[in-house]
């Protein structure tokens, strides 16, 4: 039988049942959401005269759920239109619409006797062949099962989403004994591809693999504080970024989480587990106490930090008062913060003789050597394992990833030294003349399944870029960007300098791809697998030559990267634009004359060169205004003055989209462009997007006239930017900024309507631009970004 989910349903309207069905409605999935009817009114109901039985009442829970989607931070929508995908209903009036759909997922409390009553009502309304899953995090997948269909018990299994759903990877997929294996093969490819997820499959033990490893770590981590006198902010201090892990790092996040849901979720492997595994688990005084005491964590206001004016305070688990956060100081930290990467950072600090050391190393041992026994208990092989742990905790090494940088033989002696216990699976390791859990054999990657190295498995559309130029090289390369062969007659441009900013190394690899791009290949993606697809120029070389005067050089700069976007936009073979995360300034500059963007769900895309007193200078002015005028509809009459004003408003209000689709809402990507719900899937889409337009007999734009607003439409716009100055809202720059935004988006004081080149664009978009460099207010704004990170209004 072949899966299709076309339609879903998602019963239980809390915040994770909600968020699951904001994730599927953003990628296009028809979703019904289903929730209790409530049994009494509300005082505003009862004022309105509504009943028991009005569907207002009977919806309330769901119809709730929905409203609170468009509030709720982050946001759950992608964009807030696929709310209207949406619909929201009761367990009791229509349970019976479930024969309609492909996929059931239940998020109900976390009771397994409720939960097997909910799936009793499922099996009569299901129709064959409909999977239906659990999102639970702890209550067995097979003890839900038992007692249903046959066909129910085919179909049914874990999919356990990590909250936020929308923004973390984790899927771990739970089949129980009676699960078809093509259902749980279908679920794997369906949450990989379509869902976008990172998807690990678990086996039904308590709270699968993230929660066990994770919640183990974490209760070390709060008893080596307590047992060593540790301040809570001291072990934040080198928990977090220190060693590869979130900001939020142990106690933010479990403040985060909510302490009582932490407790919950300790003892679910309390309840199932014995010996000293079960030890850790036990109930903690210090948790239960604060619990009792109402301090919950960020859902309550106060936990283990509690906030305090502008200042953030720790609990002092001695006398339960918050006072300053200290940090740990010790020569390991400041000897880690100066070392290169991560596995050398980790290595300095986890052998080190001081007070930051001894705390990593018993946080350390204990979790490696637990994650070590649970290999083939909670999962397959140790690549579920570490990719769990990353996933849904956000950790840059997984556990095994972790004892591979401090290295396996050094670290297994000081545990066997200390007297500590490692599973054979670790020393059989060493036992084969192996030294790492992980190493590369021909270019791939490969791990250790207890008697052997064997490939890791890896999803066809997953390219990683830095293995993938290890094993085929690079066509050429220098300290900003590199140009790779990526098979199938595609190359791809690789931005790697700092902060992937904007240089003219950068444009010097553009002008070289294009050449070479137009000779040897069918076309070109420009992507990159850095934190971010490229944050703007550079800014810091900018304001130097700003400083010093060099105008001259600065407009050879600005020349040659509004040159180089022009290359990008007649290229004779087909240019697609890869963006993700933040794609700022003139990273969307990049973007804007591409034949093609595909972006990935996440990105965050804008002209916002207005925050450091400046405007687009590498054509984003024209490309956005163009661009607008491409997304509308064939033989429609265009409103250019419209057009100029959404133009100029997103730029001057430095307006940044906050997904891939809402890009696409405000015109930096228009109709044909492509999104990709999983980002480890985004070169190999933007791959098939140049091949495909290739094949189609691709044929760049022809050079033409743009008609512009003129003097009528600069006064039209500056009319806004007038009032909000006369009532004071902006500043004297703020206003000489957006006069001159202004005069480039209408084309000058020409007459409205007039046809002007693009060279003429392109001129005026240059000299405002060093007009404004020049000026000592701009530069004071490009310093305070450079220095502080966050804007000045002066």
């Amino acid at each position: 039988m072949s899966y299709k989910i076309q339609k879903a349903a998602v019963l239980g309207s809390g915040v994770m049942g909600s968020g699951i069905a904001a994730h599927l409605a953003n990628i296009g999935i028809s979703t019904l959401l289903l929730d209790i009817a409530p049994k009494e009114l509300t005082k505003d109901e009862e004022a309105k005269g509504l009943t028991l039985e009005s569907s207002a009442v009977r919806n309330r829970f769901s119809n709730g759920a929905l409203q609170k989607l468009l509030k709720q931070k982050p946001a759950p929508l992608a964009a807030k239109k696929n709310l209207a995908l949406i619909t929201a209903g009761n367990f009791e009036d229509d349970l019976v619409k479930l024969k309609d759909v492909d996929w059931i997922i239940e998020v109900i409390v976390e009771n397994l006797e409720i939960k097997k009553g909910l799936f009793e009502k499922i099996d009569t309304v299901r129709r064959p062949g409909t999977i239906i899953s659990s999102n639970t995090s702890g209550v067995s997948i097979n003890a839900m099962a038992e007692g249903r269909s046959e066909d129910f018990q085919k179909h049914f299994l874990g999919t356990h989403f990590f909250n936020p759903p929308r923004y973390l990877k984790l899927l771990e997929v739970i089949p129980a004994i009676t699960t078809k294996l093509e259902v749980v093969d279908f679920m794997q490819t369906f949450g990989e591809n379509v869902l976008g997820k990172g998807v690990v499959i678990a086996k039904d033990t308590p709270n699968f693999i993230a929660n066990r490893i994770g919640t183990y770590g974490l209760l070390v981590t709060m008893q080596e504080m307590v047992a060593r006198n540790y301040s809570v902010g001291e072990v934040d201090s080198v928990t977090g970024p220190l060693i590869g892990r979130p900001k939020s790092a142990t106690f933010r996040t479990l403040d985060v989480v909510g302490l009582d849901t932490f407790a919950h979720v300790a003892k679910n492997v309390y309840d199932q587990t014995t010996g000293e595994e079960q030890a850790v688990f036990e109930e903690s005084p210090i948790l239960n106490k604060m619990i009792e005491n109402g301090w919950l964590g960020a859902k309550s206001g106060q936990g283990f930090f509690l906030k305090q004016g502008k200042e953030i305070h720790e609990l002092n688990l001695s006398t339960l008062q918050y006072g300053p956060t200290k940090k740990l100081q010790t020569p390991s930290v400041e000897l880690a913060k100066q070392t290169k990467g991560l596995a050398n950072k980790v290595k300095t600090l986890v052998y080190a003789n001081d007070r930051a050391g001894e705390l990593l190393w018993n946080i350390f041992a204990p979790t490696l050597i637990y994650s070590a026994q649970l290999n083939g208990e909670i999962a397959d092989d140790i690549v579920a394992i570490d990719n769990a742990m990353k996933w849904g905790f956000g950790w840059q090494q997984g556990p095994f990833e972790l004892w591979d940088a401090i290295g396996v033989e050094k670290s297994i002696a000081k545990m066997e030294a200390e007297g500590r216990e490692v599973p054979a699976f670790a020393k059989d390791l060493l036992a084969k003349g192996y030294s790492t859990f992980y190493t590369e054999i021909d270019g791939d990657l490969v791990y250790f399944n207890g008697t052997e190295y064997v490939k890791v498995p890896v999803n066809e559309k997953a390219i990683d870029l830095k293995r993938y130029k290890k094993k085929n090289g690079v066509i050429k390369s220098n300290a900003g960007a590199s140009l790779v062969d990526l098979g199938d007659g595609v190359a791809l441009l690789e931005f790697h300098s700092q902060s992937n900013a904007i240089g003219l190394d950068i444009i010097q690899m553009i002008n070289f791809a294009i050449d070479e791009v137009e000779k040897n290949f069918k076309g070109l993606v420009i992507g990159n697998q850095g934190k971010n697809f490229c944050v703007g120029a550079n800014l810091g070389m900018i304001l130097m030559e700003a400083q010093d005067d060099n105008i001259f050089e600065l407009d050879f700069v600005i020349k040659s990267f509004q040159q180089a976007m022009r290359r990008i936009k007649y290229s004779v073979k087909p240019v697609v634009a890869a963006p993700f995360s933040m794609t700022l300034g003139g990273g969307a500059e990049v973007c804007l004359p591409a034949a093609h963007i595909q972006a990935s769900a996440e990105t965050y895309m804008g002209l916002v060169e207005v925050g450091v007193g400046l405007i687009p200078g590498g054509g984003g002015n024209i490309g956005l205004y163009e661009k607008f005028i491409k997304g509308l509809p064939n033989g429609v009459e265009i409103d250019y003055q419209n057009i100029a004003n959404k133009v100029f408003e997103t730029i001057a209000m430095a307006k940044v989209s906050g997904s891939g689709e809402e890009a696409r809402e405000t015109n930096f990507l228009n109709f044909a462009d492509g999104v990709s719900v999983n980002s480890d899937h985004l070169i190999f889409d933007a791959k098939q997007a140049a091949i495909a337009l290739h094949d189609a007999g691709y044929v760049p734009p022809v050079k033409k006239p743009v008609k512009v607003v003129g003097a009528p439409g600069y006064g039209t716009l500056l009319l806004g930017a007038q009032g909000l100055y006369n009532s004071g809202m902006i500043s004297d720059h703020d206003l000489k900024i957006a006069k001159k935004l202004a005069y480039v988006i209408a084309g000058g004081l020409v007459p409205y309507g007039t046809e002007v080149s693009e060279e003429y664009l392109l001129g005026l978009e240059k000299d405002a631009f060093l007009q404004l460099v020049a000026d000592q207010k701009s530069q004071l704004r490009m310093q305070q970004m450079l220095v502080k990170g966050k804007p000045l209004r002066n």
